[in-house]
């Protein structure tokens, strides 16, 4: 079970055009806004990133907006942890489970999850706050990736296991982002 005091969040990649080409698209920018949100209550660090902002653009504003005083870590590996500035975002805050959501599933989740995991790392891909341009090729991502020992959750099971009772003091709050 995660935890919020052991906890990141982690951003990949919502960026530009391609961020609008996903697969149900609505529903994914509206399950990361509530990450953020719940993150931002919780007092849980996020990190996100953004693949080669030059060719693909920024991210997009309906994320950005949650993001204020925050920096995207830049990259050109298709996995987060290929980047060197990530890592040591990553490792300074000195937590061990990673609530993982963006784009694309197949391939920068997929490839940050799996290194993550090799790294030692606890890692839940949230699978309604993930997309990819195909739901063939979501599926096919989330299936490698739990047959490799991953656990796969949604916005809402992440939230009230971070919870854990009614009685936290930011259940109300947490509440309203998702009803």
């Amino acid at each position: 079970m995660f935890v919020v005091e052991n906890t990141i969040l982690l951003v990949v990649d919502m960026q530009g055009r391609l961020a609008h080409r996903m697969h149900e698209k609505t529903r994914l920018f509206k399950n990361i806004q509530i990450l953020l949100q719940a993150a931002q209550s919780l007092n849980i660090p996020i990190l996100h990133t953004e693949q080669v902002p030059g060719k693909i653009g920024k991210t997009i504003p309906e994320i950005t907006q949650y993001l204020v005083h925050q920096h995207p870590i830049e990259k050109s590996s298709f996995s987060c942890c290929g980047e060197a500035g990530f890592i040591q975002a990553l490792t300074s805050l000195h937590k061990k489970q990673i609530i993982l959501s963006g784009i694309e599933t197949h391939v920068c989740v997929y490839q940050t999850a799996v290194d993550l995991l090799q790294r030692g790392f606890e890692v839940q891909v949230v699978g309604d706050a993930v997309s990819s341009r195909t739901l063939e090729n979501k599926e096919l991502a989330l299936a490698r990736l739990t047959a490799m020992g991953d656990h796969v959750t949604s916005t809402e099971m992440i939230l009230f296991e971070l919870l854990k009772s009614a009685s936290h003091e930011d259940f109300a709050e947490i509440l309203k982002l998702i009803v």
